[in-house]
């Protein structure tokens, strides 16, 4: 008798807590995610278009900042700098591909190694919470790998095409480097 009841009770307890899942947000517009994709072809227009993504994602945040403190706000800085960790995260992947590929993207490098340190000046001065320090520590970890990544790149693409001049401004084929995923839209 006691399991006949206990199926019952858990499949009501299990279905009252489905609404309390939070869906999953969407960091990017629908027109961001189509220019993403039609810039798939340009890489160096991709990480142009991403460097000003997520510029545009740093400067929310600081506005964030002004605002007084409340528990709504503290979400919404949380969710602002997950969203931030996981735009730079994703350029990163993107200049990993094309670096492998040797496309020639020193056009958007310098641009997004100059606004690198911006975005990371925003993440310091944010002043912390307990509730999202640990967001705020990861989106500067990200921030500072990114600098890194892009900074090292300018210099090996410029040292790359100085020796291929004859490759300079080309784009390479994902069959030129097998094995290789496609950068993500």
């Amino acid at each position: 008798m006691m399991p006949k009841l206990l199926l019952p009770a858990l499949l009501i307890l299990f279905a009252a807590t489905l609404p309390a899942q939070h869906p999953r947000r969407e960091i990017l517009t629908p027109p961001e995610i189509e220019e993403i994709r039609e810039s798939a072809v340009v890489p160096w227009q991709r990480v142009k278009i991403y460097t000003r993504i997520v510029q545009e994602h740093a400067n929310h945040i600081k506005d964030l900042t002004g605002r007084p403190r409340s528990p709504q706000r503290t979400q919404k800085v949380d969710d602002a700098l997950l969203d931030l960790t996981s735009l730079m995260d994703e350029l990163g992947a993107n200049l990993d591909v094309y670096s492998d590929r040797h496309s020639d993207i020193r056009k958007s490098l310098k641009p997004l190694a100059e606004a690198v340190p911006e975005w990371l000046k925003i993440l310091r001065v944010l002043p912390g919470e307990p509730s999202f320090d640990l967001s705020r520590k990861e989106a500067i970890e990200s921030g500072e790998e990114l600098a890194d990544q892009a900074t090292r790149l300018l210099h090996e693409q410029d040292d790359y095409f100085a020796t291929h001049k004859s490759e300079k401004g080309q784009e390479r084929e994902d069959s030129s480097v097998e094995g290789k995923p496609k950068p993500k839209p």
